[in-house]
């Protein structure tokens, strides 16, 4: 079965105009009823960094918790785990993000590599041990300022993550830069257990979804109507679209648990809030058997 984190809410919104707090919990309640297990659904960040994803607490007090559904947020540093540990909604994880790429992760967040480590543990000295954290590593197939990133590299960082408080790992291709043989050489590395974030910038995502399911991997981060994008890395496009994916796995008879009809209204509701149409080839074209 192919376990899917749903991170439109954070990721997906983060690079659009604000939307009202209401709107964004209408959004996360659309999505629990999907099918969908776990939703990333708010980030404890500077709203003047990310005014997008301002008023965090508003919009979990706002939203409607589903028994079952698995809500996570991203924290970027001690502060915002603060901030998330006084969740008005259980959270059942954090995500954390370091990246991979020495300049991206100071423009991100404004720390060096070693700094972002630092950082992780005395989040996780916050927390407490039994809170979950993912750690995130962002531009784990390239850079836009410093090119390729070596397999052995993002090796070196996620055992670094899981030494600093990491209960598990995610690679993320932050702006497009992973193929299907650049996927097969950095999980032959690290292995099937790491969860994989995938962006559509270069028009690889699904393709490269395909492949790293082949090599076992089965936890993905995808994002509802393919919304989304960093807005401190220089030409980032959205993320891998949830009904794409879903889409291809109903095909294949690859398992998700999720409803693809649910996920194409919550793609129509979240394009109605932003007030443009979504990336997602599946909520434009529709799905192939409702074509036979």
């Amino acid at each position: 079965m192919l376990h899917i984190r749903e991170v439109g809410p954070r990721d997906g919104l983060q690079a659009e105009a604000p939307i009202a707090v209401a709107d964004r919990a209408r959004l996360i309640d659309a999505l629990s009823a999907t099918g969908l297990r776990e939703i990333e659904v708010v980030s404890f960040v500077s709203p003047k960094a990310v005014p997008s994803m301002a008023s965090p607490h508003e919009v979990l007090s706002l939203m409607t918790p589903v028994e079952g559904v698995a809500y996570w947020a991203l924290v970027p540093n001690v502060r915002g785990a603060e901030l998330a540990m006084q969740s008005p909604v259980p959270l059942a994880g954090l995500t954390f993000t370091a990246s991979a790429s020495a300049v991206y992760n100071e423009k991100n967040v404004r720390m060096t590599i070693e700094e972002s480590i630092a950082t992780l543990a005395a989040v996780r000295a916050v927390v407490g041990a039994p809170v979950v954290i993912d750690a995130v590593i962002s531009c784990a197939f390239g850079s836009p300022y410093e090119g390729d990133i070596r397999p052995s590299r993002v090796g070196r960082l996620g055992e670094q993550l899981l030494d600093a408080g990491a209960t598990t790992l995610t690679v993320a291709d932050t702006t497009g830069m992973a193929t299907p043989r650049r996927i097969r050489d950095l999980y032959e590395d690290i292995g099937p257990a790491v969860g994989l974030h995938l962006h559509e910038t270069r028009g690889t995502a699904l393709v490269n979804a395909y492949e790293a399911m082949s090599l076992g991997v089965r936890r993905f981060d995808c994002s509802i109507g393919g919304l989304g994008g960093s807005p401190f890395a220089d030409g980032a496009g959205g993320n891998l679209a949830t009904e794409d994916l879903v889409h291809l796995c109903d095909d294949l008879g690859v398992e998700t648990g999720v409803s693809l009809d649910a996920l194409l209204s919550a793609s129509s509701l979240v394009a109605s809030l932003i007030g443009h149409p979504v990336p997602s080839k599946v909520a434009s074209a529709g799905p192939r058997w409702k074509l036979a």
